[in-house]
């Protein structure tokens, strides 16, 4: 630790230099406290594995004057800032300011720690891009773009007043009116590496917040901060745009009525299968294939989401981050909608603006393009069938009444959606599509089984979507099979439906890949209160091996001097341990019997009311073992969400093929953040050209693998700019845009790798019916040696 004071005499020089230009001048609002260029004994800087020489102010090309300091390829190398006594007061203002540069040719990533005397303290990740220099802004408060709508916020670094400004995010707490440090510091740099400073204070906040998220969406829902070639300024090249698309897609759909598939999509020329009449699966020369009612084999390219009503925004109460909203008696007005999304799960935690009076800019360009109004009622399936069943009674009533964007004058969208899908080489409707879509026999699709009520749940520490269902209750076994019903009501003799998917991305495991989070289901239950059937189930199963505390307390080496004590809320049980491995091995038997109980519950209920068609699996985001070897031995598809470069990288393959069932990869995508959007995802690319070529390997290296039966991008719409009403996402993952036009090159791209899918399949499977001979001939003359050698 090197501390010193930075009042000292710079050589005659360096003087030269700072003048040789002068220096811009602080913000309007800023309370400079040092400056490093000319510094006086007001702050005290300490450096660790970092170096701040005394003499090397350095003019940069844009005139102005900074101080280098050089961080050291070490764990982590620091600067740190504190008072030359006391603490600061910085209860009035908003931000903590620093003029910065990267003196590398390529961006960089600094933290920021500012601690206050009681301990607390601010944590900030600075992507610090390479080029000029900017203030640095770190908010005083907890701040996010999380906190103001948005997964993701606008492009840093933006322009005020003349300068480039770099606005970052802020976690933890602090108590401002004593701030005793300010620390800046690099993760593990692999090589010694240098930034620029000049001026380091405070100054208010809300100017800055309203510079960077001020007229934030244009009055098609568009971002304002960049221009790219599909963005529209009016309505006239709106609907130019459409027509010509059009004119493409009749093109491309007559080059499709030549192909060799049957009415489901599936491949005519293949393998031949049993015609059931209903989707199935079916493995053959040691491949999985889904076969069509047709018994042709079918690799499923789907779409999620491909529905009109899930590109609503908030906008109440953040009303200035919009350029335009329809006034109320404008016919755009019809997209207005109220909502309340304030869950309490982890989805929600941190966000803000999450309910209130939204606003449907998809909604919006689709009444310019078919001229009829429309407003969204709910984005509920349950509002889906209110919405049908009002506008069967109002069919009478003239057609210039709003109605609910499922049953607005949709037949037009509806054709146009399924050309689109038909034309790009898709053909499935994945989870949470429009049942229009399905019910227009065109193409395949899925229903999720939507299982609510007031069964207990078991928190894992994740809950994104909220606690793990509990199994055991007795109330998840009637909500499942009113949630099976309802669901087989419609479907159950529809040869297009493909199957059914019991949930979505539970919380099987914790966040973390230590024992607490591997085992966090059997940690989460045996927290619980014994009026929770999981935790009665959990402990019938410990009763039954051990008998008493003494056989527990022995098995896991902990001193139990009651059994009640278990039964107590908050009771943890030990870590798993080389010395004690019953431990591990109770944990693992308890989550395997959940799983098998939560699985077996609604694949026993479908089988009932739906046996002609396919349980799709459990969507599996975080899983463990156990719970992926139930869903194979109770399921007869894997689902997996899959956000990785290829389906290799997401799950082991080779234990997959361990549990001889077809899996399906229900979400992939990649995004960037240069089609406005300011997100790309949990696989976010570099720009909007990278994201063909990785959606064509993605599909190539599924393909190459013979459990996989097929892949399902997400999704079908870009996101809104500030964030969907369900969680606040913000992503650029869409073939459509916001505005209803594709991204015309990233479709090309993946219309080329959907339509090269059945001769590289034809590969593949040849592959596998030659590795299946090779293998029989291999076992034949295996068995002819052995005979041989009885013989003799």
């Amino acid at each position: 630790m090197i501390r010193r004071s930075l009042r000292h005499s710079l050589p005659a020089g360096v003087f030269a230099l700072m003048f040789a230009a002068p220096l811009l001048a602080a913000p309007a609002g800023q309370q400079t406290l040092f400056n490093f260029v000319r510094p006086a004994d007001v702050v005290q800087v300490a450096t660790q594995d970092a170096s701040l020489p005394q003499s090397n102010a350095e003019q940069t090309a844009e005139g102005e004057v900074l101080r280098r300091v050089t961080f050291n390829p070490v764990a982590q190398p620091t600067l740190r800032l504190t008072p030359q006594s006391g603490a600061w007061d910085w209860s009035q203002s908003g931000v903590m300011s620093l003029r910065v540069q990267s003196a590398m040719n390529w961006a960089l990533t600094l933290y920021v720690k500012i601690q206050s005397n009681d301990g607390k303290t601010l944590v900030s990740r600075v992507d610090l891009p390479a080029g000029p220099a900017q203030t640095l802004l770190v908010p005083l408060q907890p701040s996010s773009p999380l906190s103001l709508g948005m997964k993701a916020g606008p492009p840093m670094p933006i322009t005020v007043d003349g300068q480039r400004v770099l606005l970052v995010s802020s976690a933890g707490e602090l108590d401002r009116s004593q701030v005793v440090s300010v620390t800046l510091s690099m993760d593990h740099p692999k090589v010694a590496q240098s930034i620029l400073l000049e001026r380091f204070g405070v100054q208010g906040g809300e100017e800055v917040l309203q510079a960077a998220y001020g007229g934030l969406v244009d009055a098609y829902g568009q971002s304002t901060r960049s221009k790219w070639p599909e963005k529209v300024s009016g309505d006239e090249q709106l609907k130019n745009a459409a027509a010509k698309e059009q004119q493409q897609l009749k093109a491309w759909l007559a080059e499709r009525e030549k192909s060799s598939l049957d009415k489901f999509g599936g491949w005519t020329k293949g393998p031949q299968f049993k015609a059931s009449g209903f989707f199935r699966s079916e493995k053959r020369e040691g491949r999985w294939y889904l076969v069509t009612p047709e018994g042709h084999p079918f690799y499923s390219l789907g779409v999620n989401t491909v529905t009109p009503d899930v590109d609503q925004t908030y906008i109440a109460g953040r009303e200035w981050m919009f350029e335009s909203l329809p006034k109320p008696d404008e016919p755009l007005a019809s997209h207005y909608g109220e909502g309340d999304n304030r869950g309490g799960n982890g989805a929600d935690k941190g966000r803000g603006y999450n309910a209130g009076r939204w606003y449907d800019f998809y909604g919006a360009n689709l009444q310019r393009l078919y001229g009829q109004p429309c407003v969204v009622t709910s984005k509920t399936k349950a509002g889906v069938a209110e919405a049908a069943k009002a506008d069967a009674e109002t069919a009478e009533k003239p057609a210039a009444a709003p109605c609910a964007p499922e049953v607005f004058d949709d037949k037009r969208w509806t054709a146009h959606t399924l050309d689109r899908l038909q034309a790009w080489g898709f053909n499935t409707l994945g989870n949470w599509s429009a049942p229009m879509l399905g019910d227009a026999e065109r193409v395949p699709y899925t229903v999720p089984l939507s299982i609510v009520g007031d069964y207990a749940s078991i928190s894992t520490g994740t809950d994104w979507w909220g606690g793990m269902p509990d199994p055991f209750d007795p109330r998840f076994a009637m909500a499942t099979e009113r949630a099976v019903a309802i669901a087989a009501r419609d479907h159950r003799d529809d040869p297009w439906l493909i199957g059914y998917f019991a949930d979505n991305e539970l919380a099987w495991a914790g966040p973390g890949d230590d024992p607490k989070a591997r085992y966090a289901l059997a940690y989460g239950t045996l927290k619980m209160t014994t009026d929770v059937p999981a935790k009665r189930a959990f402990l019938k199963q410990l009763r039954d091996k051990y008998r008493n505390q003494a056989g527990l307390s022995k098995a896991w080496g902990i001193d139990l001097p009651a059994w009640e004590l278990m039964e107590d809320p908050g009771f943890v049980p030990p870590q798993p341990s080389a010395e004690h491995p019953e431990i591990e091995a109770d944990f693992k038997y308890f989550q395997k019997v959940f799983a098998d109980t939560y699985f077996k519950t609604i694949s026993d209920s479908l089988k009932w009311h739906a046996p002609n068609q396919l349980l799709l699996g459990g969507r599996f985001a975080v899983s463990t073992p156990e719970a992926v070897e139930s869903c194979a031995q109770y399921c007869d598809v894997l689902s997996f969400n899959m956000y990785t470069l290829q389906p290799q990288d997401g799950y082991d393959f080779e234990k997959l093929r361990g549990l001889d069932k077809p899996v399906l990869i229900t979400e992939f995508n990649f995004g960037s953040a240069d089609r406005g959007p300011f997100w790309g995802g949990v696989t976010q690319l570099a720009k909007e050209e990278d994201r063909g070529p990785a959606y064509a390997h993605f599909l190539k290296q599924a393909l190459s693998e013979p459990s996989i039966v097929g892949v399902h991008w997400f999704q079908y719409l870009d996101q809104p700019v500030t964030g969907r009403l369900l969680d606040g996402e913000n992503g650029h993952f869409g073939l459509v845009g916001i505005t209803d036009l594709p991204f015309q090159d990233f479709v090309d791209s993946v219309r080329k790798s959907n339509l090269a899918t059945v001769d590289q399949l034809t590969k593949e499977a040849e592959k596998a019916r030659r590795a299946a001979n090779k293998a029989g001939h291999d076992a034949e003359g295996g068995r002819k040696g052995e005979a041989g050698k009885a013989a003799k």
